[in-house]
Parts: structure tokens; C-alpha cells; sequence
């Protein structure tokens, strides 16, 4: 299970963060919400299945060889997305992840924020260099990214 909200951001706040190369494309996606994908994050290869929308949705992660997807992601063409993720700390122990999109998306930021439990992800009070929220907005979720590409105008 995964519990998390997603805003828009300008820039990635100020600092030396942690960062990583992702690159990840979907080979199935169907219209109830579920999405089987292959992710390269670095040289960490996964398969991942996800169903739900908007705050909590249920996420199984599958560890496959770097051969595997090497062979998974010709079948990803034209349903991908390729972004450089900084890890930006908050407070509670908290993590902001700060999706800097490359490519057809270029230009379009966003910040997701996991949290242990709806409770939490509640009394979340965002930092102000967070924009607006698109929790559940699924103009902006990556599936919807890799498919019909941006939003032209953020509503």
C-alpha cells in the first residue's frame, strides 16, 4: 500500500540532494487503474504492479535482472517517461521527491511525498515552495504522462 500526495513545483528547492537517474516505461495500463511498469532507477531494474488512484493505491515491486528489462522496454515504446529524481528532506522524517521531467515533458516538475498513513499524509502541512496539489488529478500521474504527455495548461 502506498500513501502519498503530489504537487506541481517551480524549481527544486536549494541544496545538494541526493538524486537518480529514472527511467521507466508502462506495458500495460487499463482503464480500472492498474499499470504494470519496468523502471530503471540507476542500475536498479524493477517490475512494478499498481492499481488505485489518488491518495492511497496498492503497489507491488518486483526486483527483475538488468536483462529483463533490457528485453521489456522495446515494448514500452511510445509509453514512457524519463526524469532525474532529487530527494528533497522535510520534517517529521519525511521526503519530498522531486521529479525534474526530461524529454516530450520537459519543463514540468512535480514533488511527491509518501507518508506511513492516511493520519499523516492529513496532517501534512506543505512547505511553501510546494505549488499547487494534483493528488488524484490523473492529467498528472506518470501513466497518464507516458500516454498523452503533458497538460497543456495547469487548471
Amino acid at each position: 500500500m502506498e500513501i502519498e500526495r503530489k504537487f506541481l513545483v517551480d524549481a527544486v528547492p536549494p541544496g545538494d540532494h541526493p538524486r537518480r537517474a529514472l527511467e521507466q516505461g508502462y506495458l500495460a495500463v487499463g482503464e480500472d487503474g492498474v499499470e504494470v511498469r519496468v523502471r530503471r532507477a540507476d542500475a536498479t531494474t524493477t517490475l512494478t504492479v499498481k492499481s488505485g488512484s489518488g491518495l492511497v493505491r496498492v503497489e507491488e515491486e518486483i526486483p527483475i535482472e538488468s536483462a529483463r528489462f533490457e528485453s521489456l522496454w522495446p515494448l514500452t515504446e511510445g509509453r514512457r517517461v524519463v526524469k532525474t529524481r532529487h530527494l528533497v528532506p522535510l520534517d517529521d522524517g519525511l521526503t519530498a521527491e522531486v521529479d525534474v521531467y526530461e524529454g516530450a515533458l520537459a519543463g514540468l516538475l512535480t514533488a511527491e511525498i509518501e507518508f506511513p498513513s492516511t493520519e499523516a499524509s492529513r496532517a501534512f502541512t506543505p512547505p511553501g515552495w510546494l505549488g499547487r496539489e494534483v493528488t488524484g488529478d490523473e492529467r498528472y500521474a506518470n501513466r497518464t504522462l507516458a500516454l498523452r504527455g503533458a497538460p497543456r495548461q495547469p487548471v
